[in-house]
């Protein structure tokens, strides 16, 4: 069981040291932290770029998403486009206005890597990586087959 609750608290605390890096971010170039999430979601992500795959894979609320999205649109930093296929589909994509901000996000990303990974070997963070994604594909399909409340 404690196994259970140490998995849950390291997944917590890691996304709460990323978040708390984030936020400088966002304070330098006042953004709120859902629109430096957003870029930087848009920005580690390439090809998930739709509201809707914020919303899934960040775990944010749609409306929160949908008015820091708009809020970003306001600033110059985001654009939407439509989908050729399926109009129903906005993409979201990031403006050069942003450089600044995105380059930071790169160098926090590998910041945050480090701080996480000290000490480990290059073995060791590949075994992670590899184990990781494992975990994710169970995850996965436990969800799909309704396995969650």
């Amino acid at each position: 069981m404690a196994h259970t609750t140490d998995l849950l608290m390291s997944i917590r605390r890691i996304a709460r040291l990323y978040e708390g890096m984030l936020k400088k971010i966002s304070g330098r170039y006042q953004l709120t932290p859902i629109e430096a999430n957003i870029i930087s979601f848009l920005q580690n992500n390439p090809g998930k770029d739709t509201a809707v795959d914020i919303v899934e894979l960040r775990m944010l609320s749609k409306g929160a998403v949908s008015q820091a999205v708009e809020s970003l649109i306001q600033k110059s930093l985001l654009q939407r486009r439509q989908d050729t296929v399926d109009r129903r589909k906005i993409h979201l994509s990031i403006l050069p206005a942003a450089r600044p901000i995105t380059e930071e996000i790169d160098a926090l990303r590998l910041e945050f890597r480090e701080i996480v990974f000290s000490g480990f070997t290059e073995e060791e963070r590949e075994l992670f990586f590899a184990l990781n994604d494992r975990i994710m594909a169970n995850t996965k399909s436990a969800l799909e087959r309704g396995e969650s409340v």
